[in-house]
């Protein structure tokens, strides 16, 4: 497994970066990984590099360079009150328009010979639930998307598989929010979610205290055999 950044150019001729991480075998189907409100941190960075190792082309792109470029933020204290005020300030159709250009840079490179999903964590889940939408993917799984509530009314628009990982007691997406997303996609058999028991938001980070192994295990796998399955 090789990784390294990389340069994406945006629509309107920005360049930003992103953490493109190659598998063993040098080639393979494509994940865009979007980060959560903390950037492209060492975390986001080795999930890049987890899922390299299963054998994908994963590029996870700078959500936050139209703000702060490469922007690396902890968990506690300063750190997750400037992330708030990062995810506050960011503007979501710009960010899936540069996301469109994310997924076309990863089908040009040459490692990636097969289908793209999206796949992201929090701002990232909701981001990668509008990738699917909008930006062109093959398909998209959403771990804990925030606000996902309030996107549903573009469920009909969406053709391509999905996947929804949620946390029993995550305070920020409620029960009634996971049964408005199930209501949403009902009678779609490309279509799954689950919940985690005893899983909060944030549990597949192991450097949060959300952290709870074994649901990030049992997602991690369930996402492989999505991939396998579903997309490829």
């Amino acid at each position: 497994m090789t990784a390294t950044w990389i340069d994406i150019t945006a629509r309107d001729g920005g360049t930003f970066q992103g953490y493109l991480a190659l598998p063993p075998a040098g080639k393979g189907p494509g994940i865009v990984l979007i980060q959560e409100i903390f950037g492209v941190n060492a975390h986001i960075r080795s999930v890049a590099e987890q899922y390299a190792q299963d054998g994908y082309v994963v590029l996870a792109p700078d959500v936050f360079w139209r703000q702060e470029p490469k922007v690396e933020l902890g968990y506690e204290g300063a750190d997750m009150e400037k992330a708030f005020t990062l995810m506050k300030a960011l503007d979501s159709d710009q960010a899936v328009d540069d996301l469109k250009h994310v997924v076309t840079t990863l089908r040009e490179r040459p490692e990636c010979d097969g289908p793209v999903t999206s796949l992201g964590y929090c701002l990232g889940g909701r981001l990668s639930f509008l990738c699917a939408q909008e930006a062109g993917v093959d398909a998209a799984v959403c771990f804990y998307p925030g606000g996902i509530a309030n996107l549903l009314d573009g469920a009909a628009d969406i053709r391509v598989p999905l996947q929804f990982h949620f946390g029993e007691r995550d305070a920020h997406i409620t029960e009634e929010h996971i049964e408005q997303v199930q209501s949403a996609f009902q009678g779609r058999d490309d279509v799954e979610t689950y919940v985690y028991a005893g899983a909060d938001h944030g549990f597949n980070c192991w450097a949060r205290g959300a952290y709870h192994q074994p649901s990030a295990a049992l997602s991690h796998g369930r996402t492989l055999s999505f991939l396998e399955t579903r997309v490829r």
